[in-house]
């Protein structure tokens, strides 16, 4: 275990709940810190349901291309917690994370406080002490209540599709959630909001005009045979395909170059903008892993892709991304997810389903899973892990195989296949 870890362990006990929405703690953390939060680079502060890390992943990649210096703070991660803070495009050196997670628990003296919000301003001190030129901050959960919403004055403020998710949180339907996802607008700053329900939409421009934030809704973009236009006030320019796959990225590729081109901090030219769509990555979303051992295991001519969509507008999208072909899933979900949600879109293109536990988490049981396909008419079984569900599969066809319903799965099918994200 690396003594990361160790520290990571003691500071999941300083409170009774996982997750706890307020910033009382954080402010008071922050204040004996010396107030990081305060001393950071330009900040984009990204928010939403869907899309979220893409969105970042593309962010990242064109203001790389400008040959800008970026930090990046995203959650959850999928092999080891270093991968939640980047530092000038880099994972966090292991000695680094060490010290500001002790600095972190020793300035804190055991008061109670989450998870999330002590590793939260344990990434603030890195990125306050580590100059850059842009820091790229995605929302934990919801937005007004979340711990990075402590940063009052952010250069640009972006929210991605907004769906159900998070309930026993946020609220029930989305016009609750909408609330609090759209809490990150702030007085005078960009605001750019992805296409949304109607009544989400209408909610979001209700806050945005409550809270003072400068709407952009000047921008669109339409999808072409290869690639799509992008315009807005300034211009409009024709971009090739998102390296990202499935339709819907054109939309978060957008939304990014939306937010680089609503902000007056950075200069971002549409060169930047075609060179980092197309050299964006983001593991565990629609991502092929079929030269990795898990891969092989399947018959020659097999396709193996791993996604961590976990809700019903996740399962949407990788249905419209298969069409009308047929797949094999291999499904773990975590207790509080829907699992119903998720594969009702995709029973149509299911071939057959493997139920998996996700070891070492809170969990729907696979009997659970297989429950709810036969529910939906979809054969289904247990395994006992992936690879036993892999193992399983005796067809002499070449087959496609999708490991989904959850990020956590998703990371230890990275681990255990060596596809550590860099």
């Amino acid at each position: 275990m690396r003594e990361s870890d160790q520290i990571l362990e003691r500071l999941l006990t300083l409170h009774p709940k996982i997750i706890d929405l307020s910033l009382d703690r954080m402010h008071d953390i922050l204040e004996k810190m010396g107030n990081p939060h305060k001393k950071l680079p330009p900040v984009i502060h990204v928010a939403g349901t869907n899309g979220k890390g893409s969105t970042i992943s593309y962010l990242r990649s064109i203001l790389e291309a400008a040959n800008l210096s970026v930090h990046v703070y995203t959650s959850p991660h999928l092999v080891k917690f270093a991968e939640r803070i980047r530092l000038n495009g880099k994972i966090i050196d292991e000695d680094y994370l060490k010290q500001i997670l002790e600095y972190c628990e020793t300035i804190n003296e055991g008061s109670p406080i989450t998870y999330f919000e002590i590793t939260t301003a344990a990434a603030l001190k890195a990125f306050s002490e580590t100059p850059a030129d842009v820091l790229i901050l995605e929302v934990g959960l919801g937005g007004r209540l979340d711990a990075t919403n402590v940063v009052d004055l952010p250069m640009s403020t972006v929210i991605t599709p907004i769906s159900i998710d998070h309930e026993q949180f946020l609220g029930t339907n989305l016009h609750m959630i909408a609330i609090e996802k759209a809490g990150i607008a702030k007085k005078g700053i960009p605001l750019i909001v992805a296409k949304q329900n109607a009544k989400v939409e209408e909610k979001i421009q209700e806050i945005a005009a409550k809270n003072g934030a400068n709407l952009m809704n000047d921008w669109s973009f339409e999808k072409l045979k290869k690639g799509f236009r992008y315009k807005d006030a300034t211009g409009e320019f024709n971009l090739p395909a998102p390296n990202l796959i499935g339709d819907h990225q054109v939309s978060n590729a957008a939304t990014a170059i939306a937010a680089l081109r609503h902000q007056t901090n950075l200069t971002i030219t549409p060169e930047h903008c075609k060179t980092g769509v197309t050299k964006a990555k983001w593991p565990a979303r629609m991502q092929n892993i079929t030269d990795s051992p898990f891969g092989r295991l399947l018959p020659n001519g097999s396709e193996l892709w791993l996604d961590g969509g976990h809700n019903p507008a996740a399962g949407k999208i990788i249905a419209e991304h298969f069409k009308g072909e047929k797949m094999i899933l291999i499904c773990g979900m975590m207790k509080n997810k829907d699992v119903k949600g998720l594969l009702e879109p995709l029973a149509a293109h299911t071939q057959k389903l493997f139920g998996v536990d996700i070891e070492g988490e809170v969990s729907h049981t696979a009997t659970e899973i297989v429950k709810f396909a036969w529910a939906l008419e979809i054969t289904a079984q247990t395994a006992t892990s992936v690879e036993d569900a892999l193992n399983q599969i005796d067809n002499k066809d070449p087959v496609k195989v999708l490991i989904c319903g959850s990020l956590y799965l998703a990371g230890q099918v990275l681990g255990d296949n060596d596809l550590i994200p860099d």
